[in-house]
Formats: structure tokens, sequence, C-alpha cells
């Protein structure tokens, strides 16, 4: 094996549906400069997503959208979760345009200006997926209702609260999904002047 900082041995799909997993034999340099045993993890391949905040800088308001979530039946406050816009970035598809095209199909919302404001990588510990998080301007006077694609089995409802609303159910933990979390954080921080949007982004 050629002297490198990591090397994957090999890489076995062993799960292929919705998701898919795969089990990966790799090694690293360890921090003494010697290289570890080889050791087995699986890695979660899932794809990146793509989120937007999206606030009616007129009226200082927020849509988010509740839908159902699987992961989260055994929440104390049940499984339909509040969130921020996002979405599967697919093959070739710019990040700012999969936030356009999901505040549309998820919220009826026609995006204005875009801009991305953070990039994490979501648990690397047993995932490749990276999260793009974007803040975008749009008008909200007529945003509501129930949207979705059926062909997905989306049944996803809006709500348009206040700026402070937003931050409220933040802060008293209704809004539980890291990616809504992180990007209204975020929001918290710029509406303070803490942060500004990034130049050219």
């Amino acid at each position: 094996m050629p002297i490198r900082d990591w090397s994957i041995e090999s890489a076995e799909l062993i799960y292929e549906g919705f998701y898919s997993i795969e089990r990966l034999k790799l090694r690293h340099r360890k921090f003494d400069g010697s290289m570890s045993r080889v050791f087995e993890r699986e890695r979660l391949r899932r794809g990146n997503v793509s989120a937007v905040i999206l606030h009616d800088p007129e009226r200082d308001a927020v849509a988010l959208v509740e839908q159902f979530r699987h992961g989260a039946i055994h929440q104390d406050i049940g499984p339909w979760l509040l969130e921020v816009v996002a979405g599967m970035i697919e093959s070739g598809e710019a990040a700012d345009a999969v936030a356009r095209r999901e505040a549309l199909e998820e919220a009826g919302v026609t995006v204005r200006d875009i801009h991305r404001v953070q990039h994490y990588l979501a648990s690397p510990a047993s995932t490749e997926e990276e999260v793009l998080i974007h803040y975008a301007t749009c008008d909200l006077s007529d945003a509501g209702g129930c949207h979705g694609l059926p062909e997905e089995d989306e049944d996803i409802r809006v709500h348009v609260v206040s700026a402070d609303e937003a931050i409220a159910l933040l802060d008293s933990r209704r809004v539980r999904n890291a990616i809504s979390i992180i990007a209204l954080q975020w929001f918290r921080l710029w509406r303070a002047g803490l942060v500004t949007l990034p130049s050219g982004s």
C-alpha cells in the first residue's frame, strides 16, 4: 500500500433502498505517524441536501413547513415536525437551484434573492452527507396551505410566522431537526447584526 494519510481497502454495497449502505474496510494515519490497522465501518449514502430560510423582509415573516417524519415517532412532540424548506441535491444540480425548486414544491413560494450562508457535514462518523443552507427573500403575503409532490408521498403544511415567533419556536424546542436549528440560529444572528450575508454568495 502506498504511504498516504488514509486508504479505503474495499467498499461493499450491503443495502440499496430509499438510502444505500456500504461496508468499508479502511485505515488511516494515526497521530503518532503510524498507520492504523484495517477496520470496518458502515457508510450511509443518501446524497447532499439544500435548505433555505424563506424570509419576507417587508413583513419580517418566515415560512416554515410541517410534515410527518418517521424518525421522530417517539419524540415527545410527535412526528409532525416544523422545519425550514429542504430537499435532496440530485447529480449535476446546483444547490441554489434546488433551494428555489423546493421552495416552490414544498411551500408554493417563489424565491427572489438567495445567498448561501452555512455549509456543514450532517454526521461524518456515518455518512458523507453535506448540508448547504441558504437565506432567500420572498413574498409571503399569499403563502400557506398544503403542498408537496403526491408521487413522493409528500403532505406538507406551510406556516407563515413572524421572525420573532420563529426564534421563539427555536428557543422552546419546538424545532427539533438539526438543519432547521442551524438555519434559524444563523437567522437570529443575522437579524441581530452579528453576521452578514456572504459577499458573492
